[in-house]
């Protein structure tokens, strides 16, 4: 078992409730997730278990257990992380927008590729900029490297939402 609230060198928070094993299955499953609203894994469990050397039985009883904890919600052929999942493994989602400002003639093909990237929203706009993207922040980064490599971009500015009001 491990310790709560200990900081990794992988940049994760252990549980004392939750084997490393079962910390392995975390990370197995974000890896092989897709943000939407929620991290979601749609793998069958025997790959799962493959990629983690465990039998399929002894993967159930670690998903068993995740859910039992809330660290996950499982379906008919899915799995969602849970926020509870993302604190421990230091992945807790949050939200940056990014402006960006293109060369007028690669508009369009800037707009197609972000598109095609690992974005949660893109958007066309008129005024000071051409394109806002909606990115989490944890692949902020890297988002913008990728988008630095692109031709016609002449400017990028990140915002980092703090708070968030909604009605």
């Amino acid at each position: 078992m491990l310790s709560c609230g200990i900081l990794t060198s992988r940049g994760c928070f252990l549980s004392n409730e939750l084997s490393e094993k079962q910390i392995a299955l975390l990370r197995k499953l974000y890896e092989n997730s897709r943000p939407l609203k929620v991290r979601t894994v749609a793998k069958k469990q025997v790959e799962l278990a493959n990629e983690l050397g465990i039998t399929r039985q002894a993967l159930n009883n670690h998903l068993r257990r995740l859910r039992e904890e809330g660290y996950i919600r499982t379906g008919r052929g899915f799995i969602d992380l849970t926020d509870k999942a993302l604190t421990i493994l230091g992945k807790k989602e949050g939200t940056a927008f990014v402006l960006i400002d293109c060369q007028p003639k690669f508009r369009d093909l800037i707009y197609e590729k972000i598109k095609k990237m690992n974005v949660r929203r893109v958007s066309r706009v008129t005024g000071d900029v051409d394109i806002i993207v909606e990115v989490n922040r944890e692949e902020l980064s890297d988002f913008l490297k990728e988008v630095s490599k692109l031709e016609g971009v002449e400017e990028t500015k990140a915002h980092v939402v703090l708070e968030v009001y909604e009605r």
